[in-house]
């Protein structure tokens, strides 16, 4: 889901219209949370095709919708606020994936992350495999049906970066469940 350009979409809270540009602080909050309302599922299922874990995932989004509430006032202005909190959870859930694989090798343990029940276990174990960058491109491509320069935008990087992300994911996909890579997501 795309925000309109500022200014320009208006949502009711309890009958009193509200817009990207109200400057008084009930607006303000009523913009937040319609967006926290709208964008926090999407940013969780994201978060979870990165670090591969419910809790964490609702962590990280919560943690990105967090930063956004500090820096509402500024990035409440911008045309898109739902990419700058994306951004910002992708980031967080590829820095958690990190972290989560430095544990993994100090403490020596294999954690199982519990995976969706409406996900393919194939399709998620071979995620896995796939760095954060290609996971959220992935995510956001195929999970959330966005255009490849939304893309490009949420993950900071140019198109063709995004495009290569995607054609790396889907090559990388397709040997790891041994199919042609056509149909490596066509299952999704």
């Amino acid at each position: 889901m795309a925000l309109a350009a500022k200014g320009t979409r208006e949502e009711t809270r309890r009958g009193a219209p509200v817009s990207w540009e109200t400057g008084h602080a009930e607006g303000a909050d009523a913009e937040f949370t319609w967006l926290f309302r709208n964008e926090f599922p999407a940013v969780v299922r994201t978060a979870y095709l990165i670090v591969h874990d419910r809790q964490g995932a609702e962590d990280v989004a919560q943690q990105a919708f967090a930063q956004l509430l500090v820096h509402w006032k500024k990035v409440s202005k911008y045309e898109r606020p739902e990419a700058w909190v994306r951004r910002v959870a992708i980031r967080l859930a590829a820095r958690s994936v990190r972290r989560d694989r430095l544990r993994r090798i100090l403490h020596q343990q294999v954690e199982r992350p519990a995976p969706a029940s409406s996900i393919d276990m194939d399709l998620v174990r071979a995620l896995k495999a796939l760095p954060p960058q290609q996971r959220a491109a992935v995510a956001l491509f195929y999970f959330e049906d966005r255009p490849v320069q939304e893309i490009a935008d949420i993950l900071g990087c140019s198109e063709s970066t995004a495009k290569a992300h995607l054609f790396k994911a889907r090559g990388r996909l397709a040997s790891l469940l041994r199919e042609d890579e056509g149909e490596a997501l066509d299952a999704t």
